[in-house]
C-alpha cells in the first residue's frame, strides 16, 4: 500500500467514484453497507456555458475596515468626536434598520453613547479611468481598479468572528454546519487535472477547518504549504524511499489489487480504489512541482513582492495560486491574518496595524491580477478579495473600530465580470448598506454562475437548504 498518502488517497477515491458513477451518498463511506443507492452530483453539469474555470478566493481574517480601504467616508472626519446622535445621521440606529443583526451600539450608565465618530485614518484618491476612490493604503490595487468590481453594500448577521464561517457557508456559526462555497464548487464541477486536487486551501483557519460537512470529507479543501519539500501532510513516503523504489512497491500493490479484481469482477468500486491510489501517487510529484518557482522570471517574482520581506510570504501563496489555476485547480482558497480572530481585528491601533497588513497584501494581490491579465488568464479566473465584516464608524479604545456587519466591501475581478465598476453603497458614515444590499451568499451565487452552475440546482437529497443559502446573482457586475 502507498506509504504516507492514505488521507490524500481517500479524497482521491471519492473523486474517482463520483467521476465513474459509483459514489456513495454524501457523508457515508464508499463500499460500506450503509452507503445506500449509488449517488452522483446533479445531472447536466455545468448547467450552462461557463465564463470562468477557476476561483482564487482571498479572505482577510478579522474584519477589514471598509472605510479605510474601498469605501472612503469623508463625513467621518467632518463629524469626528461627536456621537452619532449629534450628527445628521442619528437615524442609522433606528431599530428597523438594525433588525437584521444584534445591536452593537454601546451606551454608558446614563444611556449616552460612548462611541464617538472616529475620523478616517488614511487619505484616499481616485484611480484609473473609472475614477473609483481607494484608500492610500492600497495604491497597487488602486492601479488595478479598472479591472475590479467593487461591491460596497455587503451585509451579514453575525457580529463576531464566527462571521468567517458565515461568509463561507451562508449560515450563522450557531446553526448546524453546512458546506462552504469551495465545497460546492468541488461538488459541482469535474476536475481539469487528475494529478491535482480540485480544492486547495492555504493560510490560517480557526473557527471551522472543514468544508464538505454533509457532502462528505472528500469535499474538504486540501491544506497546502508553499514548501516544495513538505507541501502537504501525509503525502510523502515514510522513510528514505527513492522514487524508483516507491514505484516498484506501488506497482506490486496494483498487481495484487488487480488479482483481487479478477475474483470480484462485478465490484466497480475496487477498480475506482485502485485508480485513487494512482492519483495519490501522482499528487506527490505534481503538487511540489507547482510550488517550485525556479521557472518563473525575476520580473514575475518582483510583481508578487518577492523582493520585499513584508510582501513575500503572501506573494508566494498568490504565485502558487496562479500556478495551480494554470494547472486546472478549480478553487484556491487563501486566508490572511493569524490569530483566533484574525490579524485584521483592530479594536485599537487601527492606523498602525491596518497600514502594516495592507502593505502585506496590496502589492501581491495587484500582482496576481496583473499577472493573470498579461497571461490571458484573467477572463477565465475569478478573483475574490473578501473579509467577514467591516468596522464601525465610531471609535473603540480611542484609536480603533469595533465589528460592523451592517455594511462592508468586497472586491471581485476577472471571470467574466465588469471592471472599473462600483456596485451598491453604504450611507455617508459607512453604517448601513443602503443601495443594492447583498447578503454574503450573493457573492457565492455570482461566482457559481460564472462557473456555469445554478446555485438553486445544487441540492443533496435529505438536506434542506434555506432560500438565503442559495443567494442571488449580482447581475449588475456581469459583462
Amino acid at each position: 500500500m502507498l506509504c504516507g498518502g492514505l488521507g490524500f488517497g481517500s479524497l482521491a477515491l471519492n473523486a474517482m467514484l463520483r467521476r465513474d458513477g459509483y459514489a456513495a451518498a454524501p457523508g457515508s463511506s464508499p463500499g460500506s453497507s450503509s452507503a445506500g443507492p449509488a449517488w452522483s452530483p446533479p445531472d447536466g453539469l455545468p448547467h450552462f456555458a461557463p465564463k470562468a474555470k477557476s476561483v482564487i478566493w482571498l479572505f482577510m481574517r478579522g474584519g477589514v475596515s471598509h472605510m479605510e480601504s474601498f469605501d472612503p467616508k469623508p463625513a467621518l472626519t467632518k463629524y469626528a468626536g461627536k456621537t452619532i446622535n449629534e450628527t445628521p445621521f442619528a437615524d442609522v440606529q433606528d431599530p428597523e434598520k438594525l433588525k437584521r443583526v444584534r445591536v452593537v451600539v454601546v451606551n454608558d450608565a446614563n444611556g449616552q453613547q460612548r462611541n464617538k465618530i472616529y475620523p478616517l485614518q488614511v487619505g484616499y484618491q481616485k484611480y484609473g479611468q473609472s475614477g473609483i476612490e481607494i484608500s492610500d493604503w492600497f495604491p497597487h490595487l488602486g492601479a488595478c481598479v479598472d479591472d475590479l468590481a467593487v461591491i460596497r453594500s455587503m451585509w451579514t448577521t453575525d457580529d463576531n468572528h464566527g462571521a468567517q464561517v458565515q461568509f463561507h457557508s451562508g449560515r450563522h456559526m450557531l446553526d448546524p454546519r453546512v458546506p462552504t462555497i469551495g465545497a460546492w464548487v468541488n461538488y459541482g464541477l469535474g476536475t481539469l487535472n487528475e494529478n491535482l486536487p480540485q480544492f486547495i486551501g492555504m493560510g490560517p483557519r480557526f473557527f471551522d477547518k472543514r468544508d464538505g460537512h454533509y457532502l462528505g470529507p472528500a469535499y474538504d479543501s486540501v491544506a497546502l504549504k508553499v514548501d516544495p519539500n513538505n507541501p502537504l501532510d501525509y503525502a510523502s513516503p515514510e522513510g528514505n524511499v527513492s522514487a524508483g523504489q516507491q514505484r516498484l512497491g506501488f506497482d506490486l500493490v496494483r498487481r495484487l489489487n488487480h488479482l483481487t479484481a479478477e475474483q470480484y469482477p462485478h465490484d466497480p468500486e475496487l477498480e475506482a480504489r485502485i485508480k485513487s491510489y494512482e492519483l495519490a501517487y501522482r499528487m506527490q510529484t505534481a503538487v511540489p512541482e507547482v510550488i517550485r518557482f525556479d521557472t518563473e522570471t525575476e520580473a514575475t517574482k518582483k510583481l508578487y513582492g518577492f523582493d520585499q520581506k513584508e510582501t513575500r510570504p503572501f506573494g508566494e501563496q498568490l504565485l502558487a495560486a496562479r500556478r495551480f489555476a494554470e494547472q486546472g485547480v478549480r478553487f484556491i482558497q487563501i486566508m490572511h491574518g493569524d490569530g483566533a480572530a484574525g490579524a485584521w481585528d483592530q479594536h485599537s491601533k487601527l492606523k498602525a496595524n491596518h497600514s502594516k497588513l495592507a502593505m502585506q497584501v496590496d502589492r501581491p494581490v495587484a500582482g496576481l491580477i496583473q499577472d493573470l491579465k498579461q497571461r490571458g488568464m484573467l477572463d477565465e479566473t475569478l478573483v475574490v478579495f473578501a473579509t467577514e465584516f467591516g468596522r464601525t464608524p465610531g471609535s473603540q479604545n480611542s484609536d480603533g473600530r469595533d465589528h460592523h456587519p451592517y455594511g462592508f466591501s468586497v472586491l471581485m475581478a476577472g471571470g467574466g465580470l465588469k471592471g472599473g465598476i462600483v456596485h451598491g453603497a453604504t450611507d455617508e458614515i459607512g453604517f448601513h448598506a443602503v443601495e443594492h444590499p447583498h447578503y454574503v451568499t450573493d457573492v457565492h451565487a455570482t461566482l457559481l454562475h460564472q462557473l456555469g452552475l445554478h446555485s438553486h440546482r445544487l441540492n443533496v437529497p435529505g438536506h434542506k437548504r434555506l432560500e438565503q443559502d442559495y443567494g442571488q446573482v449580482i447581475k449588475e457586475i456581469l459583462v
